[in-house]
């Protein structure tokens, strides 16, 4: 008999199992990813929302403004010239005084200075750079710099104070302004013997020489001031001097140069440059030109200078510009000029030239042909006191 009635379920078989296991399986991890993604997405709209409300304040429109970058600070001039030089010792220059527009330049600390500007002002005389204002205001030597004193700087910077003064306050000081002119030198207190005898100064001498411009408040004008001075631009001190040397004989580099450091005052070498080319023995003494190759007689018995054109004065004084890479002032040989070598000398970019003829630089001076004071041997501090106070 057969009945009827709901037939027994049938058993998957296990491929179908596998089958509905991967489908779960499959299944869940896309749902996990969803709501990870879901999460994600509502992460990152809080963050952005945070960054919004960090970076931009609501206006009172209920817009956001965006905060501005802030602008760095501009260097300083004295900055500027700083961040130029990787030289520790470097020092920015500024100057500062009532007209006074030049800008900053960098020098170094423990050298001289160099180069310092001479402003110009209508109706008045620059007085020169003082270490304050005060000093300025007084126009006192010992505060006064130039290019005789060393650089001195702090935390790489030092500021000048100029001055000025009236053409009629400078024309008052009526300064006269003595070239001091040495030679050789000899440690024999006796001196030399021989035709050459006066040109010896006694090292003793030179040495009270020195320590009394050193210490009696002695202005050391630099050449650049001198040719100011000159011009009636620049205000110099009746208490002002030069102290110049002739030829470099050796016996300037192993007596009287170390004199020279000893007491730090400025001097000026005149070297005769085919003859020797030595550096310079310390800081305070500056190699000008006492011609390349002039200095012997010419076929009439002067200074060789006087007997040539001028294209070969310009040639021989190029030379010795190359050796020495200094023009401004030079000395002639014996002393000796004429028109043609004062020619020679302008055309060449010389501007002063030194004679031998005695006397003091004053306001207007003619500058290719300075007198000077000579210094003989036995001329001993009284003599030279007499000479230049």
């Amino acid at each position: 008999m057969v009945t009827f009635g709901t037939p027994p379920a049938r058993r998957p078989s296990e491929r179908v199992r596998r089958r509905r296991l991967f489908a779960g399986i499959a299944g869940a991890v896309v749902l996990l990813a969803v709501i990870g993604g879901s999460v994600a997405a509502i992460g990152f709209a809080r963050a952005g929302a945070h960054d919004q409300e960090t970076d931009a304040a609501p206006t009172a429109t209920g817009s956001a403004t965006p905060t501005p970058t802030p602008t760095p600070t501009p260097l300083t001039p004295e900055e500027q010239l700083l961040a130029s030089t990787t030289d520790p010792a470097a020092c920015a220059v500024s100057f500062m005084g009532d007209g006074i527009a030049d800008a900053p330049m960098l020098q170094t600390q423990g050298a001289l200075y160099a180069g310092l500007p001479i402003p110009s002002r209508d109706g008045l005389v620059f007085a020169g750079w003082y270490a304050t204002p005060a000093d300025a205001a007084a126009f006192a030597i010992p505060g006064r710099v130039n290019g005789s004193e060393p650089v001195v700087c702090t935390d790489q910077r030092v500021t000048l104070h100029g001055a000025w003064m009236s053409p009629e306050q400078n024309a008052a000081e009526n300064a006269r302004i003595p070239i001091l002119m040495y030679h050789q030198f000899t440690a024999d207190p006796g001196g030399e013997s021989g035709w050459l005898r006066g040109n010896y100064a006694y090292i003793g001498d030179f040495d009270a020489h020195m320590n009394h411009i050193a210490t009696t408040g002695f202005y050391l004008p630099t050449w650049d001031e001198l040719s100011a001075f000159i011009d009636g631009r620049l205000f110099l001190p009746n208490h002002s001097v030069i102290v110049t040397d002739d030829d470099a004989d050796q016996t300037w580099f192993d007596l009287a140069a170390p004199v020279v450091s000893t007491y730090k005052v400025l001097t000026t070498s005149f070297m005769i440059t085919a003859y020797r080319q030595d550096p310079p023995p310390n800081p305070y003494v500056l190699r000008r030109s006492h011609t390349h190759d002039m200095h012997r007689a010419g076929a009439n018995g002067d200074g060789l200078i006087t007997n040539l054109s001028v294209p070969e004065i310009v040639a021989d004084m190029e030379a010795s510009y190359g050796v020495l890479g200094a023009k401004e002032i030079m000395a002639y040989p014996f002393g000796h000029y004429n028109d043609t070598a004062k020619e020679g000398l302008r055309q060449a970019g010389w501007e002063m030239a030194r004679t031998i003829e005695p006397g003091y630089v004053t306001i207007g001076t003619d500058k290719l042909a300075l007198p000077t004071v000579r210094i003989n041997y036995g001329m001993g501090l009284d003599a030279l006191i007499n000479l230049i106070g």
